[in-house]
Formats: C-alpha cells, sequence, structure tokens
C-alpha cells in the first residue's frame, strides 16, 4: 500500500469497542492470521463476554484493520491480604498492510486508558523475545521485563512477562 495513502487513512480510522458475535470472528480472523499462537474459541469467548469494555478494534471504512483484547480483575494475595486491580493485555493484532502508523499504539493506548480509569493498579501480558517490535511498543509506555519464560509458546520461543506498574504503592509478590 502506498505510504501516503496508509497516513492519510490513519485519521479515518475508527476505533470502538467489543459488541457483538459478528465482532468475535473478526477479532478470531485478525488474531488467526497475525499471531503465532492458536487460540481456541473458549479463550476468545472468556475475555470479550467478561470484558467486552476491554476489547477494541480499530475499523478503516468497515474492515477491521487491528484488535486488542485484554481484561482487568482483582488479584488478591491472601499471604498479603493485599488485593491488587491487575489488567491483562492478551492478545494485540495489527493487518500487515497498517503497520507502522501507530496503530497497535492507539490500540495499546486505549486499553491502559480503560484499565486505568477502572482502578488498575499495573498492567502485565506476555510477548516472544524475538518480537523487538512489540518489545519496543510496549517499553515505549513504560512496560518492564519481568520475568524470561523458557519454550512459553507452542513454536518454542521463549517469552517475556512485561509489567506496567500503573500506582507507586505496589509492591510485587509473584
Amino acid at each position: 500500500m502506498e505510504e501516503a495513502k496508509k497516513v492519510a487513512d490513519a485519521d479515518r480510522i475508527e476505533y470502538r469497542t467489543y459488541r457483538d458475535e459478528a465482532d468475535l470472528q473478526t477479532i478470531i480472523s485478525m488474531i488467526e492470521k497475525e499471531l503465532s499462537e492458536p487460540y481456541p474459541i473458549y479463550t476468545y469467548r472468556y475475555f470479550v463476554h467478561k470484558w467486552p469494555q476491554h476489547t477494541f478494534l480499530a475499523f478503516l471504512d468497515g474492515k477491521c484493520i487491528g484488535c486488542i483484547v485484554s481484561k482487568l480483575e482483582d488479584n488478591f494475595k491472601h499471604y498479603s491480604r493485599i488485593v491488587k486491580k491487575r489488567g491483562y493485555i492478551a492478545m494485540l493484532a495489527v493487518h500487515p498492510d497498517y503497520r507502522r502508523l501507530g496503530l497497535g499504539r492507539k490500540l495499546v493506548k486505549k486499553s491502559i486508558d480503560q484499565m486505568k480509569a477502572e482502578g488498575a493498579d499495573e498492567v502485565m501480558l506476555e510477548t516472544e523475545i524475538t518480537n523487538v517490535a512489540a518489545l519496543r511498543l510496549y517499553e515505549s509506555f513504560g512496560f518492564v521485563r519481568d520475568k524470561r519464560q523458557a519454550q512459553y509458546y507452542l513454536n518454542g520461543n521463549d517469552a517475556y512477562k512485561l509489567k506496567l506498574f500503573l500506582t507507586s504503592s505496589i509492591v510485587d509478590e509473584d
């Protein structure tokens, strides 16, 4: 796709949250094409039905060109009696023709902003250690590499567990 057209198109992208089963099929199609890890339909339904406000889709001229699937829930530590609101970014995908326009950045920001609005203390995710673009993106938001998880993905690649601390009172106990 011509670069000047892509930049002009970026201003016309519309964002919205998950609505219904038609969106679910759109999300599944996007994720299956763009991510290396296969997910059963139950995984998608778990996220989008429990946390629809944390699933964002990006459309250009009626076509989905990106999506992010996330959640936010209480994380209770029994031994410390501390309850933290922990966000989790499960999946992020951008159509190859629309990469390098800031679409992934906008989707991540929308997800984090929604989590902040609901009182999140931290956000976490995993990404392949070989996915340099994703690591740069998340680290630009302030995510830090927490752990390296050996052979985390089905393809045998390791993952980094990344964390973004949103409140200063967090004492990490995992």
